[in-house]
């Protein structure tokens, strides 16, 4: 059976073509009672907008791509959800894809986006941001990376970002003023960028409380669980432990705490451990996770509307410009005892 025509409706609504696609287009021009009976109509008759027509009368496609490592990060997730949900209520489907940190996929994802001539790019936490941009130009479709700074400002490109280095001097100040001197960092791998602003400001921070900085307490992590599941030994064997671990995010800290639950360790007494990014897991671990959240809801929607406002204004608009966001310290059981908080 065909699908049902605009033809079709206003021949049953006897009425022209033309007003049945006003009608369903909520033109002004039609009459209130004529559109609503139009629209009922169409409903009822099962009438579906193609796709593919409207987007070549528009010149859009009414679609947003959005690009993430892994679909497994719960902090991606999160954020992408909220692009979804701010997409829908614009109209807009959203096509997602992960490049998994491999730089082929990742120029895959990029080309399939530019196959599918999607209106706007959202670039949640990747390196594709980063190390293909120029690449990701070639979409000829506006850009907003989260996470993931530009290091060139271009026409068409812009960012939203948490503010790294002050949530590292939030967790830093934190466990300083619980008394902890001896208090140590798992990194995530040195080319993120996040990663060296979060060390910079829990450096920053030891050395304004005139605490000397040693290197031993900085622990490479992988960014996931068992990162720091590994760290944990390495911190613990150390000639003077830690008594507490800033991590780089919330699975890895998590990992830790698995570690120290596993080593006899009891959370805060023995170490105090704090997160960051307040994943939705980090208040459901036992001692609840103390972390630095991110905004992850408000990034999401202001990321979706600032492509929206790129895809329907000249990028020279002054309100188009980068974000830069702050974080908040979220204080759980990982770092003080219950009768403290």
């Amino acid at each position: 059976m065909p699908p049902v025509s605009i033809k079709d409706i206003a021949q049953v609504a006897q009425v022209s073509h033309s007003t049945v696609s006003r009608a369903l287009s909520d033109s002004p021009l039609v009459n209130v009672e004529t559109k609503a009976r139009i629209q009922h109509l169409a409903r009822d008759m099962g009438y579906s907008p193609d796709a593919r027509a409207r987007s070549l009368v528009k010149g859009q496609t009414q679609t947003i791509g959005v690009v993430v490592t892994t679909i497994t990060d719960s902090f991606a997730a999160e954020v992408v959800q909220s692009i979804e949900n701010t997409a829908h209520d614009h109209g807009y489907t959203v096509i997602l894809c992960s490049s998994n940190s491999e730089p082929e996929r990742e120029i895959r994802a990029v080309d399939m986006l530019r196959s599918k001539r999607v209106d706007g790019v959202i670039v949640v936490s990747s390196r594709v941001g980063a190390l293909y941009q120029e690449h990701l130009e070639r979409i000829g479709a506006p850009i907003v990376l989260i996470n993931n700074h530009s290091k060139h400002s271009r026409r068409y490109t812009y960012s939203l970002e948490i503010d790294n280095r002050h949530g590292g001097r939030l967790a830093t100040d934190h466990l300083i003023r619980l008394g902890h001197r001896r208090i140590a960092y798992v990194s995530r791998p040195a080319d993120y960028r996040s990663d060296q602003e979060r060390m910079a400001g829990y450096r920053q921070t030891l050395d304004e409380a005139g605490i000397a900085f040693d290197p031993a307490l900085v622990v490479a992590g992988t960014g996931r669980a068992g990162g720091g599941e590994r760290a944990l030994p390495v911190l613990v064997e150390l000639e003077q432990a830690p008594t507490a671990v800033f991590c780089y995010n919330d699975m890895m800290a998590i990992g830790l705490l698995r570690a120290a639950r596993e080593a006899g360790l009891s959370i805060p007494q023995d170490l105090a451990v704090v997160g960051f990014d307040d994943i939705l897991l980090a208040s459901y671990v036992r001692p609840p996770l103390t972390t630095i959240a991110q905004p992850k809801t408000e990034m999401g929607q202001q990321a979706m509307h600032m492509a929206l406002a790129l895809m329907t204004k000249d990028p020279d608009d002054e309100r188009l410009s980068n974000v830069v966001l702050q974080g908040q310290l979220i204080v759980r059981g990982s770092s003080q005892v219950k009768s403290d908080l």
